[in-house]
């Protein structure tokens, strides 16, 4: 199950920062700004996953 859920989890990760990438070029977010955006984005998808294995797990 965990092997799965961290298969998935990684996509997911991907998928988003794909989106984020998509959101600087419409929005034109500078250059400068992009990885604080990113580190920021990727941080509470990372805290989101967590927590969401964290409740699976223990339910």
């Amino acid at each position: 199950m965990i092997s799965i859920f961290i298969l998935l989890s990684v996509f997911i990760l991907f998928y988003i920062n794909t989106l984020t990438n998509s959101l600087c070029l419409q929005r034109e977010i500078p250059m400068e700004r992009q990885p604080s955006v990113f580190r920021t984005i990727n941080i509470l998808i990372t805290i989101l996953l967590i927590t969401s294995y964290i409740e699976i797990l223990y339910s």
